[in-house]
């Protein structure tokens, strides 16, 4: 056998030997040298004398190890492998394999598919990141994120993932949704607080569900507050501290559990024959109970840093916003318009603020000062109503009396001086008309011509 096929431990050996056949080391010196007891060195020597150099190579060199597998139960794995596993790495091919019975350890595996020409996987290369070390016990943070992805592989439109994973335990819970929104968000953390209650911190990216991009009110910048989210205010009256994250990689874990469940969550939905998301929320809970089982791990403290479900969990995972109360004790919000009830006239709420609360399943309700109050929508925008002012009554002008009119006529038999002066333009003293084009001043007498006095004292018109 040639000695480029022998071991470094067979080649020094070799050489040991060799120096015993020249007779330049004795065997005890042999075995000295090579560390080995001096039974072991004459056993060593006689294979050398009988057999040369193939009897320093080890015998079991070439040949089947006594704990591989049989060749008919190889042939079976790989041919599964082909047939249902194509594209799974091998520790999830080797976990499905082991639920069929063919159980096979996942380096064997992936041996067995680089000798068959299977390519090499590859591997992240990875970034110097500082470490920072779990939270102390379950509930003490919890990191929330979403992640997109086709899920569905084609067999159903692209949704997000939302997955929460606690910072202690690795304790995973996600949900299908359409989009990644505020309601999607209060689902989620709704979901999680069922199960063990509110976590102390929740571990967020900076989306704008999380963020408020906008500049705050006045009242905000006097009181030195910084401007929230409809997210971020109700974890402000949950006592859940909100913590953003400056990079994906500060909340690892999420990011890293997302990558997994990309591999693994497909290929199970994938095996379950599952192509919507309604199925898929309802096949993920005894999913995510096995996966738990696996994947988490145990907690530097078995405290509990959970606290109890509150009572008003919907009230506070609602949207509100501040509107003010009309003249006419009516309040517009987002284009509804709600008429308050009587009975709140003891609080004079016109013109003042109050909250309007509109809750996941739609409900709206009205608050002043945590007085719930009562109301009722209106169908449309209630019409002002208007006051008309008087007008005045246009009086028209009598007609001018004609010349034959009862006025005109003891005027007319007022005697000659009367007509004469009529005819020639004369006022009452015979001089022509003023310059300023008013009418001379009627003829004294001229009314009083035409009457005469009776004997009680008053004026008769002249028979």
């Amino acid at each position: 056998m040639e000695t480029l096929k022998m071991s470094q431990k067979e080649r020094t050996r070799l050489t040991v030997m060799k120096q015993v056949q020249e007779r330049r080391l004795s065997v005890m010196e042999a075995s000295q040298v090579l560390g080995l007891s001096y039974r072991q060195a004459k056993r060593i020597w006689r294979r050398y004398h009988l057999e040369g150099d193939s009897g320093l190579v080890h015998v079991a060199r070439g040949k089947p190890g006594t704990r591989a597998k049989p060749a008919e139960l190889k042939a079976r794995i790989l041919a599964r492998y082909e047939e249902r596993y194509p594209d799974f790495g091998p520790t999830l091919a080797a976990e499905y394999l082991a639920e069929e019975g063919l159980a096979v350890d996942h380096e064997t595996l992936r041996r067995w598919l680089l000798a068959g020409g299977k390519p090499r996987m590859r591997r992240r290369r990875q970034r110097h990141r500082e470490w920072r070390e779990r939270k102390p016990c379950f509930g003490a943070m919890v990191q929330l994120d979403g992640s997109h992805h086709d899920w569905f592989e084609g067999r159903a439109p692209k949704c997000v993932l939302m997955v929460m994973v606690d910072d202690a335990t690795n304790r995973v819970w996600a949900q299908f949704f359409a989009e990644e929104t505020t309601h999607a968000s209060y689902d989620m953390l709704e979901g999680w607080v069922r199960r063990w209650g509110l976590p102390q911190s929740l571990y967020v990216d900076k989306d704008s569900i999380y963020r408020c991009e906008g500049v705050g009110t006045i009242a905000e910048q006097i009181a030195g507050k910084e401007p929230q989210t409809q997210f971020g205010r109700a974890m402000e009256q949950l006592g859940v501290e909100l913590i953003l994250a400056n990079s994906p990689q500060a909340k690892g874990r999420v990011e890293r559990m997302n990558g997994t469940l990309q591999d693994r969550l497909v290929k199970a939905l994938r095996l379950a024959g599952i192509s919507d998301m309604a199925k898929a929320n309802e096949f993920l809970p005894k999913y995510l109970s096995g996966f738990n089982r696996k994947f988490e791990v145990e907690p530097r403290s078995q405290a509990d840093a959970h606290r109890a479900i509150p009572r008003e969990l919907d009230q506070v995972l609602s949207w509100e916003v501040e509107r003010m109360v009309q003249k006419d004790w009516t309040v517009v919000c987002g284009g509804q318009w709600y008429q308050l009830d009587r009975r709140h006239e003891i609080l004079s709420i016109a013109g003042k603020k109050v909250i309007v609360r509109t809750l996941r399943d739609g409900t709206v309700q009205l608050e002043r000062q945590g007085l719930k109050l009562r109301f009722q929508r209106l169908p449309e925008r209630p019409q002002r109503v208007v006051e008309k002012q008087a007008v005045a009554k246009v009086v028209e002008a009598p007609a001018k009396p004609a010349d034959t009119h009862p006025w005109r006529r003891a005027w007319l038999r007022g005697g000659r001086a009367v007509r004469a002066a009529a005819a020639f333009g004369m006022g009452d003293s015979g001089r022509p008309p003023l310059r300023s084009s008013l009418p001379a001043s009627p003829i004294p007498n001229a009314g009083t011509a035409a009457r005469t006095t009776n004997n009680k004292g008053t004026f008769s018109p002249e028979l």
